[in-house]
């Protein structure tokens, strides 16, 4: 199995309950500031350690760069939701992209009856595609 796991700066909990919202599923957030022992800089921050959402799209990781870090989040990478159903695919599209960038419309294309490419409020680019009909026989 592989598991998408994101980066970013200081947002990552608006991020993953925004994406829990749109995809569904049960989301953990855990904190630097909960580390056993944590160094200088981590004892009293609220940012995201590690976050796991467990949608029925499929999981997704992600955490904040630790305090200190110089940062490229999403840099060259997208993640990809696949639905049964172009009215999900639009749905999930349209949630993405508010406030984001289109890079290409939802709509269908030679390949998929639903296909879109957007990059969100967040920094994080996304693909939504619909599984084409699988031919009968």
């Amino acid at each position: 199995m592989i598991t998408p796991y994101l980066h970013f700066e200081g947002h990552c909990e608006e991020a993953m309950r925004a994406y829990a919202q749109v995809l569904g599923g049960d989301l953990d957030l855990m904190r630097y500031k909960k580390m056993p022992e944590a160094p200088e800089g981590y004892a009293h921050s609220e940012a995201i350690m590690h976050a796991a959402l467990m949608s029925p799209y499929g999981d997704l990781m992600a955490s904040d760069y630790p305090p200190h870090v110089a940062s490229k989040p999403q840099s060259s990478v997208s993640v990809t939701v696949s639905t049964d159903t172009v009215a999900d695919g639009r749905r999930i599209f349209g949630a993405l992209v508010e406030g984001g960038v289109p890079t290409m419309e939802y709509g269908p294309s030679f390949f998929s009856p639903g296909f879109g490419m957007c990059v969100d409020r967040f920094g994080t680019s996304w693909i939504i595609m619909t599984t084409p009909a699988k031919p009968a026989g």
